[in-house]
């Protein structure tokens, strides 16, 4: 969604504007076309640091992509399977094995690598960074090492973002490298276009089976609420894409519109407010008719705005229902009932206002930090553990829908360049996110909640 200053800035002429002003304007983003044959084309520049423990179990993923695969001196030595050594050329990909890290002196070999090869990186290239989790380091040293490795990926990030570049970590727990994959494969694709300067940990879980890259999610079956419109419609639309069938779930007055997107992805559309009694009821009898469900997305929200002095406790209460506890109430019933399958995903959709905060927005930010605290507390469940149910949110900043062009002009216009990639997101944005963490191989994906926002300035 766009309005008309933007599609200037966009143009040939407004671009020639903003260049004699000393503005550059934002790099299209490249996002999934089903036309693309694997997750990643192109020349991948593959390096590591000395000791290095994931290098294998990448260059195992990345060379069953289309990409070209180069590789530094050190780590042709260590991976027996690369044979083609890094050139002149330039890469649409840089990805460092930097888990053999043992103290702050060891980085200057990250430093190499990106000092030497960012300037080859093109426009919409990928940065993957792989490493340890800090806190399961054997040493101090080590441990400040791997949690160094955050705050240059962060900075590679902003560095790069003008040119429509990303760059993440990926932390991947001891006995977990072959979990690696789907992580991998996600932050290297298109559909991580408006995800930037992440950090995605990786812990142990049972391995499936190679999953169709177009359609991951054939024969599952899905919940999505607040399906009408907005977010919502993209997660229905890129789930059904993905293969999967959509149970369509928003309030009566949204019934007109949700029975129209529930039609055009051939799902099944089911009226319920989520905040009544019997919502559970009705939500679990769908999923029993539909034979179990293998992802529900707690997508449903709303906002009422107002500083603290001034909101109602009706506002706040209602705030907090819609967005945190109702979720909590399904989730609870559908596992009370054993209606999501094992190997299943919960999934919530927080905001970066739950992580930042943000002025008038006490109830909003507070219900949104709580999905994240829902989120961190139930990937210890033993129960989902044992039945291999991943528990994660996405977390949205700035996403181009209704409600933000709403926001005045002048607002929106900043709100859009508040971040890396000085843009807004789409709803497919935060849609490939919530995929991501549906994909059967995403099993090891447990207890994140990745920002879907280009890395905003603010909480990223």
């Amino acid at each position: 969604m766009t309005d008309r200053i933007e599609a200037f800035i966009q143009s040939r002429a407004g671009k020639k504007v903003l260049g004699a002003l000393g503005v550059n304007a934002p790099v299209e983003l490249k996002r999934y076309s089903p036309q693309q044959n694997s997750f990643f084309s192109g020349r991948l520049l593959l390096g590591a640091a000395n000791g290095a423990e994931l290098l294998n179990a990448a260059a195992e993923v990345i060379q069953a992509s289309d990409a070209q695969v180069l590789a530094e001196p050190a780590a042709l030595e260590q991976c027996p399977a690369l044979n083609n050594a890094a050139d002149e050329g330039r890469y649409a990909a840089l990805v460092f094995d930097a888990s053999g890290l043992k103290d702050g002196l060891e980085l200057v070999q990250a430093y190499r690598f990106f000092h030497d090869n960012i300037r080859q990186l093109t426009n919409g290239g990928r940065i993957v960074l792989l490493g340890r989790p800090h806190l399961q380091c054997a040493t101090a040293e080590q441990a400040a090492a791997q949690r160094a490795l955050e705050g240059l990926t962060r900075s590679l990030a902003k560095e790069l973002g003008s040119r429509g570049s990303t760059a993440q970590l990926i932390t991947v727990a001891n006995g977990a490298e072959q979990n690696l994959g789907a992580a991998l494969r996600f932050f290297l694709s298109p559909k991580s276009a408006y995800i930037s300067g992440q950090v995605l940990r990786v812990s142990a879980a049972e391995q499936v089976g190679e999953a169709d890259w177009h359609k991951p999610l054939a024969g599952k079956t899905a919940i999505v609420t607040g399906a009408s419109r907005g977010i919502g419609e993209a997660i229905a639309e890129t789930l059904a894409r993905d293969g999967a069938t959509v149970i369509g779930v928003d309030v009566g007055a949204m019934e007109v519109d949700l029975a129209r997107v529930m039609s055009r992805l051939n799902g099944q559309p089911l009226v319920a407010d989520i905040t009544a009694a019997d919502a559970g009821e009705k939500i679990a009898a769908a999923a029993k008719a539909a034979g179990g469900v293998d992802l529900i997305v707690h997508n449903a929200g709303v906002t009422r705005d107002k500083m603290l002095a001034n909101m109602s406790e009706q506002q706040w209460q209602m705030t907090l229902d819609i967005n945190l506890a109702s979720a909590q109430r399904i989730t609870a019933k559908l596992l009370e009932d054993g209606l999501i399958r094992d190997g299943g995903s919960i999934i919530g959709v927080s905001s970066m206002n739950g992580i930042a905060g943000q002025r008038g927005q006490t109830n909003y930010s507070a219900s949104k930090a709580g999905v994240i605290g829902y989120v961190d507390f139930m990937q210890h469940d033993e129960k989902l553990r044992a039945r291999n149910i991943t528990v994660n949110a996405v977390a949205p900043g700035f996403i181009e829908t209704a409600m933000t062009a709403a926001i005045p002009l002048l607002t929106r216009m900043f709100g859009r360049r508040l971040n890396s990639l000085s843009q807004g997101g789409l709803p497919v944005d935060v849609a490939e996110a919530i995929a991501f963490f549906g994909n059967p191989l995403s099993r090891g994906v447990n207890g994140n909640t990745l920002r879907v926002c280009g890395q905003s300035w603010f909480g990223a």
